[in-house]
């Protein structure tokens, strides 16, 4: 795409001038958010490329994988996914995720009841509200529970090629996982895949295509500065491979950094309680993978020997792998905690040299069959699955001092400046709405200029991006970041 004029921009001319440092999934959504409206937008990305940060796959449409978070968590994201789907459509595999518990597990199938009838009827208000949120099928079906007598009907059916209803899903479940070893009923949910290789190209390929957006890679924010005489900001960058450094004003900051948001707000003084986990999801590659596969979620205590096993499918046999325990995606020391002198949480030396360099081959190998051996407990045939590349990896923050938080957007400090702070990726476009009331509340943009783009959004560059040219793109970034171009493909 080349950059183009949208013909119906709520702001013509604007002269404020807004700095998002950081360029992943919260950074690049909320650039494209504000350039689709014509504000001048300067997106700042040390790396080479968009979206290349935490392992995403899923989209949490009700945040069914955590059983510890509260009710109204999990309604916020069934909202926020809703959201994200209709502005990203193309980065959505559409397919359901299938909960089992294990017989080890100390929980029931049924204890999840009263949350799901909870995310089913406000799913169900939504779309009567607007039938444009009906994009997780009717909302009747938003869940479903099976039986051992229904699946055991199963056993003699020839995999389905295309799902014609839900029970189809559920046919390489059933000849597949060691059913003796889960309790039923097991809960088929509208959660679906989210592709962050897709999610990265239409970024990239929408940020090319928008004259308003400015997209500065390979830049290393060094400091920031408040301007004197005015409320604005000051922000010096580097190039990575030059010691030329660049001043520019900007009205407004926002600092998209992720775990390293506290190195931004370490610059600008401000105090803020965070966490940052480092976490790594794992890829395999099982070609003897027959008929079609939901996600696949069995229940565990986090942390223990038992942790939570996902399941994520992708083309071509391959699956991308989490394993809730120490020896696979979780580290011994990974989540810390910020302290009283800097708002940045300090990951050991190892882990910042995972993200900054490289894993060691046998620590790839070993994790990697750990978690084909995790997933082989409950799918023996899975043991067969091979190493398929590096892991996913990455650390994400969780603002404040609540570890099980996965619902959260956005804080500001002072004036014109902003912090995002999203867990899940579908979180990315409620902080570039909460930022986009900041601008107004600030008087650097009009509310009657914006319309009713104040609160719907806008993206019609986005989402003019074809199918063909994301998968091209999304292929180009996968192969670029040294991962299989199954990756990067639509279910």
């Amino acid at each position: 795409m080349n950059k183009v004029q949208v013909t119906h921009q709520p702001l013509q001319s604007t002269d404020i001038k807004i700095a998002i440092i950081g360029g992943g999934v919260a950074g690049s959504t909320i650039a494209l958010r504000f350039a689709e409206l014509g504000l001048d937008s300067t997106l700042i990305e040390k790396g080479p490329s968009l979206v290349n940060g935490p392992p995403i796959c899923h989209l949490h449409a009700g945040g069914n994988l955590y059983r510890e978070i509260c009710d109204q968590q999990c309604l916020t994201l069934l909202q926020q996914s809703i959201d994200t789907v209709k502005v990203y459509p193309q980065s959505v595999n559409i397919r359901p995720t299938l909960i089992a518990l294990p017989k080890t597990d100390h929980g029931e199938p049924t204890d999840l009841l009263p949350r799901l009838e909870k995310l089913r009827a406000r799913y169900s208000e939504l779309v009567a509200q607007d039938s444009g949120n009906k994009v997780l099928g009717e909302p009747e079906n938003y869940f479903k529970f099976f039986s051992r007598a229904e699946l055991d009907d199963l056993l003699d059916v020839t995999p389905p090629e295309v799902a014609k209803n839900d029970s189809d899903w559920l046919v390489t479940f059933a000849q597949s996982v060691d059913l003796d070893s889960i309790k039923f009923p097991v809960l088929l949910v509208q959660e679906y895949g989210l592709s962050a290789f897709r999610f990265a190209a239409i970024a990239s390929l929408a940020i090319e295509a928008l004259p308003s957006c400015h997209l500065q890679t390979n830049q290393q924010v060094i400091a920031i500065t408040p301007q004197k005489n005015s409320s604005g900001w000051q922000v010096s960058t580097q190039h990575h491979q030059s010691q030329h450094i660049a001043h520019n004003h900007f009205d407004y900051v926002i600092n998209a950094c992720g775990f390293k948001s506290g190195e931004i707000d370490d610059m600008v003084s401000a105090k803020r309680k965070r966490m940052v986990e480092f976490k790594a999801a794992y890829v395999a590659h099982w070609p003897q993978c027959q008929g079609l596969w939901p996600e696949i979620v069995f229940y565990g205590e986090r942390g223990t020997p038992q942790g939570m096993a996902q399941l994520t499918p992708y083309p071509d046999g391959y699956f991308q792998l989490h394993g809730m325990t120490q020896d696979i995606t979780l580290f011994d020391q990974g989540l810390v905690a910020s302290c009283n002198n800097s708002a940045q949480p300090q990951l050991a030396k190892r882990f910042i040299e995972k993200i900054d360099k490289q894993w060691p081959e046998q620590l790839i190998t070993n994790r990697t069959l750990g978690s084909i051996g995790h997933i082989a407990q409950y799918i023996p045939a899975f043991n067969t699955a091979k190493v398929a590349a590096k892991p996913l990896f990455g650390a994400q923050q969780i603002p404040g001092e609540d570890a099980d938080l996965r619902a959260a957007d956005v804080s500001f400090y002072g004036q014109h400046y902003a912090r995002t702070e999203i867990v899940k990726a579908s979180s990315a476009l409620a902080a570039a709405d909460a930022i986009l009331q900041n601008l107004v509340d600030c008087k650097l943009v009009k509310a009657s200029d914006l319309g009713d783009y104040l609160t719907e959004h806008y993206f019609p560059v986005s989402q003019q991006c074809s199918s063909a040219e994301i998968t091209a793109k999304a292929i180009a970034l996968a192969e670029q970041r040294d991962y299989p171009s199954a990756l990067a493909k639509n279910l």
